[in-house]
């Protein structure tokens, strides 16, 4: 007996040991140096041994980290000193660490640790066309109106981006939008003329650029510093002591000598930061194929991740849809409103619902990617349950109600049954739905294939593309197959063997 109350006082004590556990988030951007300083932000921290660390890459563009930094979902992530001061303060401070910190100040945020290079904003365009037609500047742009641009989504909303640029130089170009991570390929096969770039990209040398001159001072300085909640020097101070010893670590030189790693040798972002942290020479790229890239070592993690919000979200919405199907099949005004709303949430944009979500929930990573599925897997499920239900006929109701079954039962044992093929056809439906929306929630930290599929088009691999969207097709053909057995469990036999003979 003695020996049951230490074990459960031992149990209790760990319990509460690890629910106190400090814990550090660490975040990122969705572009190759960001990953990359993330990565090594994530391993300074670990090698302290002072709290559990877990990353999230990939978090969509400055507003989706920023928000996740407010609400407490991360603790830190790398930012740049103009970015700070034009979009997220609203241009309301210089970019010094001083003033950046008085303003974040009230924020319950702070600005350190320079890192040791300045990522500048800037337009650039091939060397030969730049050459022939005497264009050194952005300014010369503007005598050049047949120019095609094509700009990030991101920089051509930015405060410091396009319209500041188009109104400094008096620009008249209508740009297009185009991934960051694409946009080089696509200039140099002669698509467009001119686009976005960072300072430290790798395939502006590659490609043989003219970096435009910014003559009028339109960019501010982008020191690369870590933007993080202000109580995290006080709550982990080992850990910020050697995040601390960052600073000044990686100049210019270095830091496009580790995004070439990763954009041109197709070096792993981790492995990129392991050798870093380490003071190794950049390691030689491993010959890796579409197998290895497919089959490397966080497989189970993703497939885990990805499975949880697949079957988690339709769950869910069986819960909900099943119901609300029934509710629409008995009432004509219900049917209309039920129909009309779950019509509507499937026309919203998958990246604008999680992003209604971060907000309405105050959090990033899997509980807004749940809920968006949730949605997502309503309209299926209710609209195939009020069909089944309609497909049954009155006779057989009038019959069971004649031998005194109620109506709940009559529910229950007789029209869902009868309509379960239709009411399994349409969770099935949502089933593949989720499993390709699901890789969007990657852009929110939620993990799953995605995060492979998001990775890959930062730095344009097509490998590892392959290596997220392959696994994806793989689980919807399984979720297909899985739904097949479960026919022969859940549908009535006599339903299919009248639908065999059909």
């Amino acid at each position: 007996m003695k020996c049951s109350y230490v074990l459960l006082i031992a149990a209790l004590m760990c319990a509460c040991a690890c629910a106190g556990a400090a814990e550090l988030a660490v975040g990122s951007k969705r572009f190759t140096e960001s990953y990359i300083l993330g990565e090594i932000i994530a391993h300074t921290a670990r090698n302290t041994g002072e709290a559990g660390v877990s990353y999230k890459p990939g978090l969509g563009n400055t507003a989706v980290v920023y928000a996740a930094l407010q609400s407490g979902a991360i603790d830190v992530y790398p930012e740049y000193a103009g970015t700070i001061a034009l979009e997220l303060l609203h241009g309301s401070t210089g970019t010094s660490l001083a003033e950046l910190n008085h303003a974040l100040a009230p924020l319950g945020l702070a600005a350190a640790v320079a890192l040791g290079f300045d990522n500048a904003y800037a337009l650039a365009m091939p060397e030969a066309a730049a050459q022939s037609r005497g264009i050194r500047s952005i300014a010369d742009l503007a005598t050049h109106p047949d120019l095609r641009v094509a700009l990030s989504s991101e920089f051509l909303n930015r405060k410091d981006g396009w319209p500041a640029l188009a109104q400094g130089y008096g620009l008249r170009f209508a740009p297009r939008a185009l991934d960051h991570g694409i946009a080089y390929e696509a200039l140099a096969a002669g698509h467009i003329d001119v686009m976005d770039a960072y300072a430290t990209d790798a395939k502006i040398a590659r490609y043989g650029l003219r970096v435009l001159a910014d003559d009028r001072g339109i960019f501010p300085s982008y020191a690369a510093l870590l933007l993080y909640r202000a109580d995290l020097p006080q709550r982990l101070p080992r850990t910020w002591a050697a995040l601390s010893a960052l600073a000044g670590t990686i100049p210019p030189e270095r830091m496009r000598a580790m995004n070439a790693a990763a954009e041109l040798d197709h070096l792993a972002f981790t492995q990129i930061a392991d050798d870093f942290v380490a003071g190794r020479e950049r390691a030689a790229p491993p010959a890796q194929g579409l197998l290895d890239r497919l089959f490397d070592g966080d497989l189970l993690r993703l497939t885990a991740q990805h499975l949880l919000l697949v079957l988690a979200a339709l769950a869910a919405s069986c819960a909900v849809g099943i119901p609300a199907g029934v509710w629409a099949a008995r009432s004509q005004q219900a049917r209309r409103f039920i129909f009309a709303s779950v019509s509507v949430m499937q026309t919203i944009p998958s990246l604008a619902l999680l992003a209604f979500l971060i907000a309405l929930l105050g959090r990033i990573g899997t509980w807004p990617a749940l809920a968006a599925l949730f949605l997502y897997g309503l309209l299926p499920i209710v609209r195939n349950t009020a069909a089944g239900l309609a497909e049954v006929s009155n006779g057989l109701g009038q019959a069971a109600r004649a031998l005194g079954l109620r109506r709940r039962e009559i529910l229950l044992l007789i029209e869902l049954p009868v309509a379960s093929r239709t009411i399994l056809a349409g969770v099935q439906t949502a089933g593949v739905i989720n499993v390709g929306t699901a890789t969007i929630a990657a852009f929110i930290g939620a993990g799953g294939y995605g995060e492979r599929i998001v990775a890959g088009l930062a730095i344009n691999d097509t490998a590892l593309l392959l290596a997220g969207a392959i696994p994806a097709a793989v689980l919807a053909l399984a979720i297909e197959a899985a739904f097949g057995v479960a026919r022969h469990w859940i549908v009535p036999r006599g339903l299919r063997v009248i639908r065999a003979e059909q």
